[in-house]
């Protein structure tokens, strides 16, 4: 984590506050507005977690605690005025309390979605590789260790190749492509949990060959 001005130049307002504006740190996306205080500044800095103040409970609220859908802090920056505290964070889970990835999406019955949906199928392909439980799929491919994940990962890039020239033939359509693309990328998940490399780790290796 990085900052790029120090938390000391944040002007708070006549409250005691300053706005908190959340963006996903892999996708800039614009997640939500929310209030901080000195306190929730300083918990959010020094802990990880984004933390903010609550104008209507009047106290603090660590984004997460009650619905699990969690900000894990990247970096911090205050805009040239001090005035406001961009903060970039990687979420679990929808940031919005009506279940959209953002509080800025116009469809709260259509939850959009978001690489926040692998995390959670890396949880879950995670906690099987611990639990190891019976009939399940995963732990099937992870006995065999890496041949049986391995094997899948290959020939589900073959699908989504075949997939994919079929589509720009015409005889085949987005779905199936989408359908194919997501069997590799759960197969490629089951690899690295067999391996024990986190996807975090990819994605810093593809975070220093951005161009």
């Amino acid at each position: 984590m990085t900052q790029r001005r120090s938390i000391d130049s944040v002007r708070f307002d006549e409250a005691g506050l300053v706005a908190g504006i959340v963006q996903d740190a892999d996708t800039g996306k614009v997640l939500m507005l929310g209030w901080l205080n000195a306190e929730s500044l300083e918990l959010t800095r020094t802990t990880g977690r984004v933390t903010f103040w609550s104008r209507s409970r009047r106290e603090l609220w660590r984004k997460g605690d009650t619905s699990g859908n969690t900000l894990d802090l990247v970096d911090l920056a205050v805009d040239c005025d001090g005035d406001a505290v961009l903060i970039s964070a990687r979420p679990t889970g929808p940031t919005c309390h009506t279940g959209t990835q953002s509080c800025f999406d116009a469809d709260a019955d259509h939850p959009a979605r978001s690489f926040a949906e692998l995390d959670r199928l890396w949880r879950v392909i995670s906690q099987r590789a611990a639990d190891r439980p019976e009939g399940s799929y995963t732990t099937q491919l992870l006995a065999e260790g890496v041949e049986g994940p391995g094997r899948k990962v290959t020939e589900e890039a073959t699908e989504v190749l075949l997939a994919a020239k079929d589509h720009a033939a015409g005889s085949a359509d987005d779905e199936r492509v989408a359908e194919e693309a997501a069997d590799l990328i759960y197969h490629l998940l089951v690899l690295l949990a067999e391996r024990r490399i986190d996807p975090t780790t990819v994605l810093g290796v593809l975070a220093r060959r951005r161009r």
